[in-house]
């Protein structure tokens, strides 16, 4: 007689695990979609303790996968709405729960979430698919309506996140985040959690929307961020003397000018614009600033000199 294996600590046995039959169904985890599964239920159970989930909530899932995250979610909050751009994953899901109470907690969307919109959420936990992770925290940025994000990223991005200015890593994406929310470092993961393993490590950050929200358009505040980031070590005279840059501004500007019933400036080869945008750099004090290392605050008093002057970044 074959002695029944043992079981340790939380590990399933075989047919009950829902990774396991993924894999014994021949069906291949896609690195491409970002489809590296968190198999560890220590790491998963951190995460919902420290998502602070009420059981009025509803919560947010980006790339459920095959649903170890999802039914730690489910059993804490109201409901659950999970993205998930894979049948395959969306099929083993809705086994996963089949004919169990949180089946009717649970709804899934079947598609990209970067081309859909968001729907109604108090929370956002995921482990997030690493190479929707910019995209999807801007689309988080202006949607903005909700208590909380907790995703699993990458390190070296949760990282940039973090950055402040001065730091290597500061970005044009930290001092976007940085402006909306507060944004903490929750917990490192090693890549030996998933399965198949990323290449790189991982961790867990934490966003929440700023009270009152800043008195500034997100597509207008991140207009000005392209420029000051498209060559952070640069300064602010040089980087706004491009042509390029001038030549989008001006158009900007004499739309913004026409659309309100204004006389736009004629057209003179655009060096009567080029002069207004020195002027506005020179007497607001940021003329030979660097984006790498001016924070929330300066980069506001720069938007709001330029927007005096009747210049649009979106």
């Amino acid at each position: 007689k074959q002695k029944p294996q043992k079981q340790h600590g939380n590990k399933m046995p075989e047919g009950s695990d829902p990774l396991h039959r993924v894999m014994k169904q021949n069906i291949m985890f896609n690195k491409s979609k970002g489809q590296h599964i968190l198999k560890n239920p220590a790491v998963v159970k951190a995460m919902v303790d420290k998502a602070g989930i009420k059981s009025t909530d509803t919560v947010l899932e980006i790339g459920p996968g095959t649903g170890n995250l999802t039914v730690q979610l489910l059993a804490k909050a109201k409901k659950v709405v999970a993205f998930e751009i894979d049948p395959r994953l969306v099929a083993e899901l809705q086994k996963r729960v089949m004919a169990t109470p949180l089946q009717p907690k649970l709804e899934i969307l079947l598609g990209d979430v970067l081309k859909n919109e968001l729907p109604y959420f108090d929370l956002c936990v995921s482990n997030l698919p690493y190479q929707i992770s910019s995209p999807f925290i801007f689309k988080l940025i202006q949607h903005g309506r909700f208590r909380a994000t907790l995703v699993m990223v990458q390190k070296e991005f949760a990282d940039r996140l973090t950055a402040r200015p001065g730091d290597k890593l500061y970005s044009r994406l930290s001092a976007n985040v940085q402006l909306h929310c507060r944004v903490s470092h929750v917990m490192k993961v090693s890549k030996s959690n998933f399965r198949p393993p990323p290449k790189v490590e991982s961790a867990v950050v934490r966003l929440e929307p700023r009270v009152p929200k800043p008195p500034v358009q997100a597509a207008e505040f991140d207009g000005l961020l392209r420029v000051c980031f498209a060559r952070k070590n640069k300064t602010l005279l040089g980087e706004f003397k491009q042509k390029s840059v001038l030549q989008l501004l001006e158009k900007n500007h004499r739309a913004y000018l026409t659309a309100r019933g204004l006389p736009a400036p004629p057209a003179d080869g655009g060096a009567s614009f080029a002069e207004l945008v020195r002027r506005v750099l020179t007497e607001s004090g940021f003329a030979a600033s660097r984006a790498r290392s001016m924070d929330e605050d300066d980069l506001l008093r720069l938007l709001l000199a330029f927007n005096r002057a009747n210049i649009r970044f979106a």
